[in-house]
């Protein structure tokens, strides 16, 4: 295990919330005009969710991608770890451009499914590495899970 890094922590917790402020930007434009004019289903929650409920997420997946970080015994390991989170940050974005900016939930659902099979991949290794990082991590799928249904309910009802 790596020695403790708080600088380390401190960095996979501010590229997580450039990651957010970039898909946010995206979803600023039109998260008040082009969004409430969507049928959505009844299950919809309200928009005051979603900043508590990405803030605490963020904040969980930043502490297991570093606690999977610290875990990784070999570079490969490490190489891994940093590849798989990076990934899973790009797809978190996009998701936020495609959806809210280009205003395509077909093209966000493609991505956001990508986004849960990497998610379940990251699980699974995070567990391995370190079950407290897999703790942290299982609310973020489990919120991207409800996120695939919501947005595959939107785009199916405003086709």
């Amino acid at each position: 295990m790596k020695p403790f890094r708080p600088l380390v922590l401190l960095a996979f917790i501010a590229v997580t919330f450039a990651a957010g402020a970039i898909g946010s930007t995206a979803t600023f434009r039109n998260v008040t005009t082009w969004y409430p004019m969507l049928q959505q289903p009844t299950w919809t929650p309200p928009s005051a969710w979603f900043g508590p409920v990405w803030t605490a997420l963020y904040i969980a997946m930043s502490v297991a991608g570093w606690r999977a970080w610290r875990k990784a015994a070999t570079a490969a390991a490490t190489t891994g770890v940093i590849r798989l989170y990076g990934a899973q940050l790009i797809l978190n974005a996009l998701w936020s451009i495609l959806f809210f900016g280009m205003r395509r939930p077909d093209l966000a659902l493609i991505d956001i499914v990508a986004l849960w099979l990497l998610l379940l991949l990251g699980l699974i290794r995070f567990w391995r590495l370190d079950r407290m990082a897999g703790i942290l991590w299982f609310p973020y799928l489990l919120w991207v899970s409800f996120a695939t249904a919501l947005n595959a309910s939107i785009w199916s009802l405003n086709r």
